[in-house]
């Protein structure tokens, strides 16, 4: 292996370990922070904790945006989701077949779906506003911002409708300095982290011959799911469905609301290509096919065959932008 090529790869891996650590470290600080104030672990778990497995799509994205790497920016987020929808929730279905609520059935799975919906419509100027080019501009980062807080007022107000899922088993409180150096630590990490991916990679794309999308879609993707897979695995392992299913759907939401609009605001506007069209029709496809597994089989579960099929649509995928890109 060339050397120049080692390097780069050893910096990838040096990123990668610092962006599953800070998020780590942010998320058991910010925890402890919130308990000391009396917040749920629920509350916390769908604010805090969410947002920290996805503070490394945050992160690498926001850096990409501001470098220009717009193909990255879209690529990253688009296959995180895809990742996460076919590959994380697969393998936690074949590690033990995950029961869906009802209520996240017909109402966190559809917004999920509402909003990719709604990503694709705003992405696809040309194609639905008569523009000139397709872009996410910083209008369109508002609307994702927009909805990306009706969806915490939703969490909030489910929280205040079931006060007695409220608990505080997993939940340490540390120390006023430690708590604040989890913290800290925790931002830097994730920040130089994420800037030794997003260069590296892009060297490596460079030299390869491949395209800042197929990098965005697989190598960035799988990187920055990491949390999300750890999450979600341990919650399959300890038969916690709701977790895992929730911190997949979670996560999605805030990638595609949080972390897109948060980009097209700092970065806007962020030219789109349309050849990611199709990547966005097999998220939808993944989501919608969610939907329609809780009515066979077994209802309100996505058993082990499901989740079987889920990684095998993936590894089609995989094949296909090898191919196209």
């Amino acid at each position: 292996m060339d050397l120049g090529v080692f390097y780069n790869l050893l910096l990838i891996t040096i990123g990668f370990v610092l962006l599953i650590k800070g998020a780590d470290f942010l998320v058991n600080g910010g925890s402890s922070l919130a308990k000391r104030f009396n917040v749920s672990d629920i509350a916390i778990g769908l604010t805090v904790v969410a947002m920290g497995t996805s503070a490394p799509e945050l992160v690498v994205t926001i850096i990409s945006g501001t470098q220009g790497k717009n193909e990255l920016v879209f690529g990253n987020i688009i296959g995180s989701n895809i990742f996460n929808l076919f590959v994380i929730l697969g393998i936690s279905a074949v590690i033990y077949p995950l029961t869906v609520q009802r209520n996240a059935l017909w109402k966190e799975v559809p917004y999920s779906l509402f909003i990719t919906i709604m990503f694709f419509i705003l992405v696809n100027d040309m194609m639905f506003f008569e523009s000139d080019q397709n872009t996410l501009d910083v209008s369109d980062g508002v609307i994702l911002i927009g909805l990306f807080i009706v969806f915490l007022i939703y969490i909030f107000m489910s929280l205040k409708r079931h006060p007695e899922e409220v608990g505080d088993e997993d939940i340490i409180v540390y120390s006023n300095l430690k708590t604040t150096f989890m913290l800290v630590g925790g931002l830097a990490g994730l920040i130089f982290g994420g800037k030794l991916i997003v260069d590296n990679a892009v060297i490596l794309a460079t030299s390869w011959g491949m395209s800042e999308k197929l990098i965005g879609l697989t190598i960035l993707a799988a990187g920055t799911s990491l949390p999300e897979l750890a999450t979600s695995a341990v919650a399959a392992f300890q038969k916690k469905s709701d977790l895992a299913v929730g911190n997949i759907i979670g996560s999605n939401i805030f990638n595609l609301l949080l972390v897109l609009g948060m980009s097209a605001v700092i970065s806007g506007p962020v030219p789109y290509q349309t050849v990611m069209n199709v990547d966005i029709y097999f998220l939808i496809g993944g989501t919608v096919l969610l939907f329609v597994f809780m009515f066979t089989l077994s209802k309100y579960k996505l058993d082990r065959s499901e989740g079987f099929v889920y990684i095998l649509f993936y590894i089609a995928y995989s094949y296909y932008i090898f191919n196209r890109l």
